[in-house]
């Protein structure tokens, strides 16, 4: 028996090195990945919702991985990984200079498939395919002199070959932002012959907002894609007092596709409110344990209330905390909701960092739903719209 044991140990302790030789001989990116991989199975909320299967990520990538042998080959990969999420609130910290720009901050047209042709269906004001001259409704056939279909391929799930349309949305979205180091061509149909565009890429507003009187009774605020910036509180102060005696406001929100932070949605919203409100609702996997934490965010009355009849326009470049405040004045029934649908970024995100290349990345770790039940993504104007001509055109007969 003396002697078994002692094999039995020999062997034991033989595995043990074994595997610790086998984890030390890991490279940073196979640490990284597995890091990775984990991180998304435990904490990203909407793997079930999207019918993801991680697992066969995980079985598609790792033999790529274990032919990295540079950091930028291993961005280049991670990000094809984050396309299988195929969601705009994905994102690493970092990119070369051959990076996708993001989406939906970095894109400025709409582009769908509608039977076999791919139209225009959006333009981004004031951005580059608006001001290079390309026009809703535009048949778009090729994209930097090649078809469109077979360049999809690339920003598709490679775990299914069963693509939905919110994937080939994606992928669209993706291919027509383009990366940072190429200028774009884009060249459609134009009264029977053919035309290519170079669209230029135009950086945000540095204005935290603009304001002005639309009418004798009607006020504006346009709020410049600086939702995450507590500066943007004392502004928005600053323009509501100006104009708080009117009897109507519009409150654009067409432009906010970066994000932001709920402590100026709720300074924002608490100004139109005389008692406190729910404005969204967040829910949690605390999957250790089987179990969900599920709560309500309200919000709270602010300085002086503007009383009067309250629009919030929206567009495809409404992402994350601008869908927030829009589904919060809704639920509120504080504001009518004039636009196309959002941008549809799903959820409230946090932060990682991978321990061995340093490499950040955020993704939705909680879902959120307007305080009807409707998640957010899902959340559709009550006087929709089909681009944003045509919300412009209603709120200019806001009275």
């Amino acid at each position: 028996m003396k002697i078994k044991s002692l094999v039995l140990l020999i062997v034991f302790a033989a595995n043990a090195v074994f595997m610790s030789y086998k984890l030390s001989a890991q490279t940073p990116y196979q640490k990284d990945f597995q890091e990775f991989w984990t991180d998304i199975n435990q904490h990203y909320a909407y793997l079930d919702q999207q019918k993801i299967d991680w697992s066969k990520v995980k079985e598609i990538y790792t033999p790529l991985v274990n032919q990295v042998s540079d950091k930028a080959g291993y961005i280049r990969l991670m990000e094809g990984v984050l396309n299988e999420l195929h969601n705009g609130h994905v994102s690493l910290s970092t990119n070369l200079p051959g990076s996708n720009r993001l989406v939906p901050s970095g894109l400025d047209l709409r582009v769908e498939q509608l039977g076999n042709k791919y139209l225009i269906t959006d333009l981004r004001k004031g951005f580059g395919a608006d001001l290079c001259g390309l026009k809703i409704g535009m048949e778009v056939t090729a994209f930097n002199d090649k078809p469109i279909d077979k360049q999809l391929k690339q920003f598709l799930p490679s775990y299914t070959a069963q693509w939905d349309s919110n994937m080939y949305q994606y992928a669209l979205d993706m291919l027509f932002a383009g990366t940072h180091d190429t200028l774009r061509a884009i060249t459609v149909k134009d009264s029977g012959r053919l035309k290519t565009f170079h669209p230029l890429n135009y950086g945000n507003s540095p204005e935290l907002l603009f304001s002005k009187k639309i009418n004798k009774n009607t006020g504006y605020i346009r709020i410049n894609n600086s939702l995450g910036n507590n500066d943007l509180i004392a502004a928005f102060d600053s323009a509501l007092d100006s104009l708080l005696l009117l009897k109507s406001l519009v409150i654009d929100l067409t432009e906010t596709p970066g994000g932001g932070n709920s402590t100026v949605a709720r300074a924002i919203m608490g100004r139109f409110i005389t008692t406190s409100l729910p404005y969204q609702v967040h829910e949690f996997d605390e999957k250790a344990y089987q179990t969900k934490r599920h709560w309500v965010e309200y919000v709270t009355p602010r300085k002086k209330v503007f009383s009067g009849k309250v629009y919030v326009l929206v567009s495809r470049w409404t992402g994350s905390m601008g869908e927030g405040i829009a589904i919060g004045f809704d639920g509120m029934k504080r504001a009518d909701i004039i636009g196309t649908p959002m941008a549809g970024l799903l959820g409230a995100v946090s932060g990682f960092r991978m321990t061995e290349t340093g490499i950040g990345f955020q993704l939705p770790t909680e879902r959120l739903y307007h305080v009807n039940g409707t998640p957010r993504e899902n959340f559709v104007p009550g006087t929709l719209t089909r681009n944003m001509e045509e919300t412009i055109l209603k709120a200019k007969q806001v009275r």
